[in-house]
């Protein structure tokens, strides 16, 4: 099943929207250095985490990240359905990920964790 495990949200503001979802919904945010700029870890409660990245959109928009097993075959399946890849799936610390915007509106991030290791393995 492809379920829904992170929520992050690209502003230009990243310390008021940090502050906004906590005083409204208690979403509580962390500081963490990443070579790509500024981010905060965001607590939004159970399985689902979340993030605010700071970056230059006009227009600040949540971005739902999807679980998939084989995430190069789902970008392209995205890819021949119209989607525009917004990036090519990459690989960082602990998974894959690739940016999608579909033909009908909206943009979607796809996530492929890395598997854990097997102990007794290799």
């Amino acid at each position: 099943m492809n379920r829904l495990v992170h929520l992050e949200l690209h502003t230009h503001d990243l310390g008021g929207a940090s502050a906004f979802y906590d005083e409204l919904l208690q979403w509580r945010t962390e500081r963490i250095d990443v070579p790509r700029g500024p981010y905060h870890a965001l607590a939004i409660g159970g399985p689902l985490d979340g993030g605010v990245v700071e970056c230059g959109t006009a227009h600040p928009t949540w971005l739902p990240y999807v679980e998939v097993e084989e995430i190069e075959v789902i970008t392209e399946r995205a890819r021949r359905l119209g989607a525009s890849v917004l990036r090519r799936p990459r690989e960082g610390p602990a998974g894959w990920s690739s940016v999608l915007r579909s033909s009908v509106g909206g943009e979607i991030a796809l996530w492929q964790p890395k598997q854990p290791l097997v102990k007794g393995m290799g």
